[in-house]
């Protein structure tokens, strides 16, 4: 079966219910079984100590009115292995909506190290109380470590995708990233995890978009840049991100955040085909993204229509980065913007 086979069947045997085993094979399950419980003992065990919480208000003396940003997910949304509240995922990522939208931004953080998606209901419930205007959910790779059926795994993200965009919250969702690259698993599992956070990247893909979200792949989170230099974007257990690297898993981050938000400029709107950018069937957009990291994928039409042969159309995306700012630290209250209460006119 092909690679945008594959996604597919685990995709829908996800939302059918499906085991999704076949999917993967008995036989590749069972190495990774056999040799997770190996590298989580070298990865270590996480520590007691909570990251610091990036709960709070950015973008001091800008104008209203302001964006409300909930962070969902596992380790890596909370910024895990970090000691200034300014090195985590959710300050980079709240400072940099801020200064590209020229907007206060209010971030609150759900996300629970060590969270696989079957924790995503809990913080679903929790975030939707706070009437966020988008949910950034970064989930899946405690799922692999723990050799949760990836199946299983999407139904978990599907639901929780579905329950924020029927209360009117945009989703976007960083995909598992390419685990293959991480130093202290060992072949063959660094095969097998490279191939199994993949296939599970793609499907989580396809279920975002089904369910109204878009996804953003993470795979060069811990591909190719943080394989050139580990010393620098690995933490010092070598599977948790550093600082440096948290501020590049929020610079993918930020331009599908605006997107998301209708705040990106105009001459933006559009897939730009000298970019790669395009129109294509969800599952082959899908794959194509797992290969290409920092991709965006989401739910379009063609011709008036949602769907073709081949499934849900999408739009594939390679949003432009900007130059990232220092991240600031979270005010506990809100500054009031001389403009907001200003008499209408």
């Amino acid at each position: 079966m092909g690679a945008t086979g594959a996604a597919r069947k685990l995709a829908s045997a996800a939302a059918l219910g499906g085991g999704g085993l076949s999917v993967l094979g008995a036989g590749l399950y069972g190495v990774l079984v056999a040799e997770a419980r190996f590298a989580r003992k070298v990865i270590g065990v996480i520590g007691d100590g909570r990251p610091p919480d990036a709960t709070g208000w950015y973008g001091r003396g800008r104008p209203g009115p302001a964006v409300r940003i909930a962070l969902l997910g596992d380790s890596s949304a909370a910024g895990y292995g970090v000691d200034r509240v300014e090195d985590t995922t959710g300050a980079h990522l709240a400072t940099g909506v801020a200064a590209q939208a020229d907007r206060r931004v209010h971030l609150r953080s759900f996300a629970v190290v060590g969270a696989q998606s079957s924790a995503l209901a809990d913080q679903v419930d929790a975030a939707l109380a706070t009437h966020p205007d988008v949910a950034v959910v970064l989930i899946g790779a405690n799922d692999v470590t723990h050799t949760v059926l990836p199946s299983a795994s999407v139904r978990h993200l599907a639901e929780g995708v579905r329950r924020l965009r029927e209360a009117g919250v945009a989703v976007v969702v960083g995909t598992c990233p390419d685990l293959g690259t991480v130093r202290p698993i060992p072949p063959p599992l660094k095969q097998v995890a490279r191939e199994w956070s993949r296939r599970l990247a793609a499907a989580q893909t396809i279920t975002v978009v089904e369910n109204g979200g878009r996804s953003v792949s993470l795979g060069d989170i811990l591909g190719p840049e943080f394989d050139a230099a580990p010393a620098v974007l690995f933490g010092p257990d070598r599977f948790h991100p550093s600082a440096d690297g948290y501020k590049q898993l929020a610079s993918v981050l930020v331009p599908s955040c605006l997107a998301a938000l209708d705040l990106l400029p105009e001459d933006e709107a559009l897939p730009e085909p000298r970019r790669r950018e395009g129109i294509l069937p969800v599952a082959a957009a899908a794959v194509r993204a797992v290969r290409t990291p920092g991709t965006e994928v989401d739910g379009t039409e063609v011709g008036g229509n949602q769907r073709g042969l081949r499934g849900r159309w999408v739009e594939l995306r390679h949003r432009r980065r900007r130059p990232s700012t220092d991240a600031e630290s979270p005010d506990q209250h809100e500054d009031e913007h001389p403009l907001d209460s200003a008499p209408d006119t």
